[in-house]
């Protein structure tokens, strides 16, 4: 499994720190979120959880734009309370959402408090019909992991929405976006930082099938890593292998 399509590897960018890549991240969302306003009317991201993220979406909380004309999806869930603190809406809310003019009818959570089959379910029919998006934000965990899709477990290629059980980081039960969701998007940017990442990051360029790798959209995925979770070792396995 590679990072993209036939002939598209993922594009490296290499960020000094977090703090460089959450704003050029931020900037560059802004920039994609113009295009498409202009060209198509709207804007329909799916959004990540995770602290990177989260930096990013404080610097979008204080930018210019036409949020009625935002389309905001989620990338997966934690089978939670639909208030609980731990949930990536709940977090996304507090971050940016709730502190920018962005109609509530413009959100569209992923339902899990009502548990992984119910909820995956539901969102299909709303999956379904914003496909494609225009931009999918995405994280990558220690273990090469992204969204809900873990690595060792079945993720079947045409599942739109995937309900997870036994997730290996709690809570086992959630909802994640399938990659043929994930890949029905014009742009992809994963966002990858801290040392803890650098075996990962080495996996990934080595070929290795990690979860991912699987994603990339329809032109393949931008990576934005810092400095730590590159590596030097990474630095010369991305040129050879990436």
């Amino acid at each position: 499994m590679t990072a993209a399509g036939p002939g598209q590897a993922p594009r490296w960018h290499v960020m000094p720190d977090p703090a460089m890549l959450a704003r050029v991240v931020a900037q560059r969302i802004l920039e994609l979120a113009t295009a498409f306003l202009a060209g198509q009317g709207v804007f329909r991201i799916v959004l990540a959880g995770g602290t990177t993220p989260e930096a990013v979406y404080r610097l979008l909380a204080a930018a210019t734009t036409d949020w009625s004309r935002w389309q905001i999806y989620f990338g997966d869930e934690r089978c939670l309370e639909a208030d609980h603190p731990g949930r990536n809406s709940v977090m996304a809310a507090r971050s940016w959402l709730d502190r920018v003019p962005l109609p509530a009818t413009n959100i569209h959570p992923i339902p899990a408090e009502t548990g992984p089959e119910a909820a995956a379910c539901s969102y299909r029919a709303r999956v379904q019909e914003a496909r494609p998006f225009h931009l999918v934000l995405l994280g990558m965990g220690e273990d090469g992991h992204t969204a809900s899709l873990f690595p060792g477990q079945d993720h079947p290629e045409s599942e739109l929405v995937h309900p997870v059980h036994h997730a290996p980081k709690p809570p086992p039960d959630r909802v994640s976006l399938g990659f043929a969701a994930l890949n029905d998007a014009e742009q992809v940017i994963i966002l990858v930082t801290g040392a803890n990442k650098q075996a990962a990051v080495e996996q990934w360029c080595s070929g290795a099938g990690l979860p991912v790798a699987g994603v990339h959209g329809h032109a393949g995925a931008d990576v934005y890593i810092d400095a730590d979770a590159w590596g030097d070792r990474n630095r010369r396995d991305v040129r050879l292998h990436c």
